[in-house]
């Protein structure tokens, strides 16, 4: 037993993971190889975009082969591509913003030609994409309803033509009672905030977080967002990666003894 702690750093540990799906089982996976117990509590959702014949026409001329670049500014358009089972040929290149993003795409079997070395952000990506295509380029951008046209912009002052559809709005997904009740009495002992949205569904569905809970922030810009809502991060992973999050996130000691036999 007494090297059980090196091998399994996050072992008592119950973990809140805010994103279910194929990337949700996947975090799931890792933290129960360092021994934790994830808590898979989707707190985000996709809606249908306002303008589905808008995003049904352009993932029509995707899978024909119209596009040079598609571009992924988020893991959830990966789940609404996915949910659509979108088509996209070997001839179009994929580009998305992030290591999280690029996991969820791979995860549902898309390939990724390009990750912003740095700046893991829409303009990161835009100020990569036009460094590596000196030439005008036929590009679809796929973003949320709320996100800002940055990259679109960005894009199309450097001569590419673009499209630009609004794959999804966000919506809020209400935990259970059960989820509700572990968080305040401190029986789940870190929340992962994964994005700025989330942030703000933590803030939203859990106005009594305990101290002693960890709020673990995947990245810098990720953090800001979430201290913009209102959250005190305990933790910021160094890079935009579940592994890094996880990893900084097993360096702390538990918290406390989370009472198992609570109900």
């Amino acid at each position: 037993m007494t090297n059980s702690k090196h091998d399994k750093p996050l072992d008592g540990w119950r973990i809140l993971v805010p994103r279910g799906g194929p990337w949700g089982d996947g975090v799931a996976a890792s933290l129960r190889a360092q021994g934790a117990v994830p808590v898979v509590a989707p707190l985000i959702n996709f809606a249908p975009t306002t303008d589905q014949a808008a995003l049904d026409a352009a993932l029509a001329k995707l899978a024909a082969g119209e596009y040079d670049w598609l571009t992924i500014t988020s893991a959830t358009t990966v789940d609404v591509l996915y949910a659509h089972r979108a088509v996209v040929p070997s001839t179009t290149k994929i580009a998305a913003v992030g290591e999280t993003t690029a996991a969820a795409l791979q995860a549902v079997g898309y390939e990724v030609a390009l990750v912003p070395a740095q700046d893991n952000s829409a303009e990161g990506m835009a100020h990569q994409l036009i460094a590596l295509e000196p030439e005008p380029r036929r590009i679809l951008t796929l973003r949320s309803e709320i996100a800002k046209p940055v990259l679109t912009k960005s894009l199309l002052k450097a001569g590419h033509h673009v499209d630009s559809v609004v794959a999804y709005r966000t919506v809020g997904v209400p935990v259970t009672e059960r989820i509700l009740r572990d968080v305040q009495n401190g029986r789940i002992n870190a929340i992962l905030i994964t994005s700025g949205s989330v942030a703000e569904q933590v803030r939203e569905q859990f106005p009594d977080i305990p101290e002693e809970t960890l709020l673990a922030a995947i990245g810098p810009r990720t953090a800001r967002d979430a201290r913009k809502a209102g959250l005190p991060i305990s933790v910021v992973a160094d890079r935009q990666t579940v592994d890094a999050l996880i990893d900084a996130v097993s360096h702390f000691t538990l918290p406390h003894a989370a009472d198992e036999f609570a109900p």
